[in-house]
């Protein structure tokens, strides 16, 4: 038995609403909104619906809350819920409430988070969370001490996450560094070549994406270029049917060939390079050109991925 089940084994919960009022209280008066032409600057956090937007001067809640975007959620699949602790500035577009009596507000963020909101939300593009909506919630309350160890692991899990995301972004502001650097050649003299001269390059034909299968002929659509494909790849995301491919006499960029993409949807995107290491070949669309070089391919696909390339 895992540690989670003894945890829970034999446990009594009591299922609520949000709307009960012995549990939650909802604060949601005190919410003022500013522009951001008024605002005086100050310390405090100044809350919108998914993060802190200013600090001013002058608060609206003092003490531990849970903030639900009332509008606004960047995701209405991930809903916006924010913990916030002493003096802040809330304004409207966010929903306040706390625990009181056997309800942590810390396990009610947390809880909140697995929450499914969209079946609560009303308007169209811009859904919105009503008060009416927001006190039909489910409430799921287990035992204050059982509250507080499942506090007590997520918030550590919280914590480990926040340091690998820390130790992520250096090591990738470390790799991209050294990526721009490996291509100077400041110190060294080196001949350079357009790649037209080095190599040969092929542009793909088209095809759409109501042809791609989940099996046949390998086959790489420009807009999985950078959204999928890294700097090298030995397998494809998509395929087609082998009938397709003869009939329409599409392209193949081979083993060792470079595939590079030709549009996007930013400035940034374009040019991309990905190396292809499968023995088999794959099938490339016409917003993308395969070349082919005596020069390593992987060495070819970084070099697409440096700002001197791009610039």
């Amino acid at each position: 038995m895992s540690y989670l089940e003894r945890l829970l084994k034999d446990v009594d919960v009591e299922w609520t609403v949000l709307g009960n009022e012995n549990y939650v209280e909802i604060a949601n008066s005190g919410r003022k909104p500013v522009k951001a032409s008024l605002r005086v600057a100050g310390e405090i956090p100044y809350y919108g619906a998914n993060n802190i937007q200013d600090y001013v001067k002058g608060f609206t809640h003092d003490g531990e809350n849970v903030l639900i975007a009332e509008d606004g959620s960047k995701s209405l699949e991930n809903y916006s819920i924010q913990y916030a602790v002493g003096k802040f500035w809330a304004n409207n577009h966010v929903h306040v409430i706390r625990g009181i009596n056997n309800l942590s507000t810390k396990f009610l963020y947390h809880y909140l988070q697995i929450v499914k909101f969209i079946p609560f939300l009303s308007g169209g593009g811009r859904a919105k969370l009503t008060k009416g909506k927001l006190v039909e919630i489910p409430l799921v309350i287990p035992p204050l001490s059982i509250q507080n160890e499942i506090v007590r692991i997520l918030d550590n899990f919280t914590e480990l996450t926040a340091e690998l995301t820390a130790e992520l972004t250096a090591r990738k502001k470390q790799y991209n560094f050294y990526k721009e650097k490996f291509f100077e050649f400041s110190d060294v003299e080196v001949k350079r070549e357009p790649l037209g001269v080095i190599g040969k390059f092929q542009r793909g034909k088209r095809f759409v994406k109501d042809d791609m299968l989940t099996d046949g002929v390998p086959c790489i659509h420009y807009g999985e270029m950078y959204t999928y494909y890294g700097t090298w790849a030995d397998k494809s995301k998509s395929f087609l049917s082998e009938e397709l491919v003869e009939r329409k006499n599409l392209r193949i960029a081979e083993n060792g060939d470079v595939v590079i993409v030709a549009a996007g949807e930013t400035i940034e995107d374009i040019g991309l390079g990905t190396a292809w290491l499968c023995d088999e070949g794959v099938v490339i669309h016409d917003a993308c050109f395969s070349f082919r070089s005596p020069l390593n391919p992987k060495y070819v696909a970084y070099f697409t991925r440096t700002k001197q390339f791009h610039d």
